[in-house]
C-alpha cells in the first residue's frame, strides 16, 4: 500500500552516524543545550564513542529504518545491579524520531521494540529519563505504560 511504513530495527553501523547526529540535533531541547553537531562535522570524539558502544555488549545503538532511511534512533544500556534480586535493567536514552516523521506511530513502535529487547535479555525493568520541558514526551511514555515514579538529577561535568 502506498505510504505504508515498515520499520526495521537494527544495530547502527558507522554509515548511520551522520543520520543519527542529525536526529539528535533535530530537537529544540537539544539545540537549547548547544548540541549543534551537523552530520558533516563528525569529529574524533563522536567516532570514539561510536566504537566504544559498538564493542560493548552492555550498550546498543539502535536505528529505526524505513526503506533506506534512518528515521529514528535510541541507545540501550544494560545495567546489572544488586537491587531487584540481582536483576539487570535496561536504560533507554537519546530517543529520537525525525521531526518530519513524528505523529505516525513510529516512536511507539520503537519503544515497544526496545521493551521486547529488554525481555529477550531477561531484564527486570526498563527505565528512561526525559527532560522536564518535554511534556508531550511525558504523555507519550505514560501512554506506553511507563510511570513517573522517580525524580532524576544530573550534574554536567
Amino acid at each position: 500500500m502506498p505510504g505504508e511504513v515498515t520499520l526495521t530495527f537494527r544495530s547502527a553501523v558507522r554509515a548511520d552516524v551522520p543520520a543519527i547526529l542529525g536526529l539528535l540535533a533535530d530537537d529544540d531541547v537539544s539545540r537549547d543545550r548547544g548540541f549543534g553537531v551537523v552530520p558533516e562535522s563528525v569529529d574524533a570524539a563522536i567516532w570514539a564513542a561510536f566504537e566504544a558502544i559498538a564493542v560493548d555488549d552492555r550498550n546498543e545503538l539502535i536505528v529505526a529504518v524505513d526503506g533506506d532511511e534512518v528515521v529514528g534512533t535510541c541507545q540501550l544500556t544494560f545495567i546489572p545491579g544488586l537491587s531487584r534480586g540481582g536483576g539487570e535493567r535496561m536504560l533507554i536514552e537519546a530517543v529520537r524520531i525525525g521531526s518530519g516523521r513524528r505523529g505516525q506511530g513510529l516512536g511507539g513502535e520503537l519503544i515497544r521494540w526496545t521493551v521486547e529487547r529488554a525481555r529477550e535479555r531477561g531484564c527486570r525493568m526498563v527505565q528512561l529519563t526525559t527532560d522536564k520541558r518535554r511534556v508531550d514526551a511525558h504523555r507519550f511514555y505514560a501512554a506506553l505504560g511507563f510511570t513517573a515514579s522517580h525524580e532524576g538529577f544530573k550534574l554536567a561535568l
